[in-house]
């Protein structure tokens, strides 16, 4: 039986569309986004996360595990990913629980067994099924079937996507879908690609291609400080958004939910202690997407 990975399944989300909904977050995407709330969903394997404060730094994890994945460097317990297969036996070893993992493989059956738990609140509420990530497509195979058992059951069935995802990809699962979330993060490529390590060239035309095809789309704009918070990005964004044909927008002030996962990866983040944003203090960003006749909200 087909497995996929994932890295959640989040009940009673009511921001990932409308009405009461499932959240059911892919791993892997293809890009690096400075601020990614996420950063345990873009590699699609299993990763170990390493918690410091709760270490004693007995290096169990070191001398158990059986690729030599982990070392214990400068005080820190590093997890090679390359090395890593995900067999949790350093997590199992580990007697004050300092490592854990992010990551299960998981059937259809397994996760449309866990979505229709709730099928009673999605018909009440008009809500369904969300596919996130990471990149909701970084699956293609198996999202296309988990679409079809889920629309077996009438599900409405929506997904968080980057957009940058190969072009006969996207129109294949884009046509079985009920609403596409679509992230639009720069109307600039360099920009697009400084912030992000992908140009935006791919990301547009899906978009483009999705509105002119009669598809039901949510342009999303997560609104980062010092990459496109300005009144300039606004005007930009507004423009290229017109020019694809979308009708509304919905703009996501920056904030810090994932700040403490790069800790427990290990990894660096640029955005550390860098002020979340509100929807008060954008209402002249707002205002500019408005003049354009887009139905622009948070």
């Amino acid at each position: 039986m087909e497995n996929g990975i994932t890295f959640n399944i989040q009940k009673f989300s009511i921001h990932d569309g409308p009405g009461i909904r499932t959240t059911v977050f892919f791993k892997g995407c293809p890009l690096r986004c400075e601020w990614c709330s996420n950063p345990e969903s873009q590699i699609k394997n299993v990763q170990i996360l390493h918690d410091q404060s709760k270490c004693s730094y007995c290096l169990s994890c070191v001398v158990t595990c059986p690729n030599g994945a982990i070392t214990h460097e400068d005080n820190k317990i590093i997890i090679n990913e390359d090395k890593c297969v995900g067999c949790l036996t350093c997590v199992n070893s580990c007697p004050n629980r300092a490592l854990s993992y992010e990551g299960d493989y998981q059937t259809i059956e397994e996760i449309v067994d866990i979505c229709m738990q709730d099928i009673d609140f999605y018909e009440e509420s008009g809500g369904g099924v969300t596919i996130s990530g990471g990149e909701g497509m970084s699956q293609p195979d198996f999202l296309k079937k988990l679409i079809a058992e889920l629309k077996k059951n009438s599900v409405h069935v929506a997904i968080e996507t980057t957009g940058y995802v190969k072009k006969e990809t996207f129109e294949e699962l884009a046509r079985e879908l009920d609403l596409l979330l679509f992230d639009v993060k720069h109307y600039d490529r360099e920009k697009h690609y400084n912030g992000t390590k992908v140009y935006n060239d791919l990301i547009v035309e899906n978009l483009k291609w999705a509105i002119d095809n009669g598809i039901e789309v949510l342009p999303r704009i997560p609104v980062i400080p010092d990459f496109n918070d300005s009144l300039e990005d606004a005007e930009g964004l507004a423009k290229l958004l017109v020019e694809v044909g979308a009708k509304k927008v919905q703009l996501l002030p920056f904030h810090q939910f994932g700040e403490k996962k790069y800790e427990l990866l290990n990894r660096n983040y640029k955005y550390k202690n860098k002020k979340a944003l509100y929807p008060e203090e954008l209402e002249e960003y707002q205002k500019i997407f408005l003049d354009k006749g887009l139905n622009c909200f948070f």
